[in-house]
């Protein structure tokens, strides 16, 4: 008798529970690392709009600062051509639109408070929270007009924009 060439039905299955073992070992690191880098950016975005914020209390001190994270970007994807207290154009549009989790940005979206006081904009807090807790992120972050990054290890639900509730959270080491 001849002998066909090829693999038998059992070495086949070997095979494929190996892969799928390795599969089930590597895919939980590829999340975590994914919600790592997820989470940098959430806090390099925070620190962007810090910065950003000074500028346009600068440039409007009439307003203070930004009322929205919308306000400290342009009035629309194609960019901007004349900034203005409603538009500044210091924030990408990407991240002056990250404002619900649907426009998230890297995972994250973004909101703010204000504190008013005779129609100017006297201090804010900005508040970070992941589109998808447990999938896009699982810390929540937030900053005051005092610039220290705080977070919070778990937050499942909208982004701190008060000054209490942020002072509260841990500063990021």
């Amino acid at each position: 008798m001849r002998k066909s060439k090829g693999f038998s039905l059992i070495e086949l299955l070997i095979v494929v529970a190996i892969i799928l073992i390795i599969a089930a070992i590597a895919i939980p690191n590829l999340l975590r690392a994914k919600i790592s880098a997820n989470e940098a950016s959430a806090v390099n975005t925070i620190k962007t709009i810090n910065t950003e914020q000074i500028s346009y209390q600068s440039s409007y001190p009439v307003v203070g600062y930004a009322p929205t994270v919308a306000a400290l970007g342009p009035a629309a994807s194609t960019g901007c051509t004349t900034p203005t207290s409603t538009n500044a154009c210091l924030i990408d549009w990407a991240v002056a639109q990250a404002t619900t989790a649907g426009t998230a940005k890297a995972g994250y979206y973004f909101g703010m408070g204000v504190v008013t006081s005779s129609g100017a904009n006297l201090g804010y807090t900005l508040g970070a929270a992941p589109a998808g807790f447990n999938q896009t992120g699982v810390r929540g972050f937030c900053s005051n007009d005092d610039g220290v990054i705080r977070y919070t290890p778990a937050l499942s639900g909208p982004p701190v924009t008060t000054e209490a509730a942020c002072g509260a959270y841990a500063a990021l080491p």
